[in-house]
């Protein structure tokens, strides 16, 4: 039986918690912690890569609204975040890829300890930790039977940890079948989001996504690449689409923070190749990011 608090960190990892950075696996919740007992989490997600960390403060800034948007209470301000964000950027190889982590979570739960969780309990922590950038390789996708939830059933306005577990599971169930990833619908039937991804997809040089309704997370790294396609002079179109519409597109493509624009490279049994729109989304994105 293990008896130590900590296990290994994966790779190299620091955590700014308590008043002070720790190496390591660091231990943050308690078992009566509300936030890994009942999920009362919210966390965001920013890169450093090649001595640059783009849009750093739109994902410092986002963990704040995303802690109101769970009622808990944003503790720390987007100034002290990114001071500790660039102390801890100091403390890997100017070069590494690193992964940023800042999360909110209740400590304390209601009268009873029960269900509802205390916002005046609200603790917090910021974790760094390498993470190498994947290679544009491309991945291969399917149509998923989970869906994802809407507004009035899911805290859909916070990036709450909470609503990973059903990507997750949609996810692994694409596995199984033999896919990396998966296209995965809101419950009125519209294509939402891959499992881990904001999707895009082209048709007859057109650039297509769906357009944000409160059913996946409006993503900082989607509205960038949108925003880079369009000041070169392509046409984005966010609009309602439905999975048949990606079983026609000329491309398919990604964008989120982790891997910032991948490639897909087979939708069910039918075979795509990396498209001009992915290769200029990618090509504008580390310019900007580098800029």
């Amino acid at each position: 039986m293990t008896t130590g608090l900590m296990s290994p960190a994966p790779s190299q990892t620091w955590t700014f918690f308590a008043g002070d950075w720790h190496e390591g696996n660091v231990p943050i919740m308690g078992v009566r912690t509300h936030g890994a007992w009942l999920g009362s989490a919210v966390f965001d997600g920013a890169r450093a890569f090649e001595g640059v960390a783009p849009d750093l403060d739109l994902h410092l800034a986002r963990v704040n609204r995303s802690a109101g948007h769970l009622n808990l209470k944003p503790v720390v301000s987007e100034e002290t975040w990114m001071g500790l964000a660039r102390e801890g950027i100091a403390r890997f190889d100017r070069n590494a890829a690193l992964y940023i982590r800042p999360m909110y979570w209740a400590e304390g739960g209601g009268a009873g300890g029960g269900v509802r969780f205390d916002p005046e309990t609200t603790n917090w922590c910021l974790c760094l930790y390498e993470s190498p950038m994947p290679e544009p390789v491309g991945t291969s996708v399917t149509l998923s039977p989970y869906r994802r939830p809407t507004d009035d059933t899911a805290p859909m306005k916070a990036k709450a940890g909470c609503l990973y577990p059903n990507n997750s599971r949609a996810m692994i169930e694409a596995h199984t079948r033999g896919f990396g990833n998966c296209i995965m619908r809101d419950v009125m039937g519209n294509v939402a989001e891959l499992g881990n991804a904001n999707v895009f997809m082209a048709r007859d040089g057109v650039v297509y996504t769906p357009v944000p309704n409160g059913t996946f997370l409006n993503g900082i790294t989607r509205q960038r690449v949108i925003s880079l396609l369009r000041e070169d002079g392509d046409t984005v179109v966010e609009k309602s689409l439905t999975y048949e519409d990606f079983q026609d597109a000329d491309e398919i493509f990604s964008s989120g923070n982790f891997s910032k624009a991948m490639p897909v490279t087979r939708i069910d049994d039918r075979e795509l190749q990396p498209g001009p729109f992915f290769r200029k989304a990618r090509k504008l994105y580390w310019e900007f990011a580098h800029g």
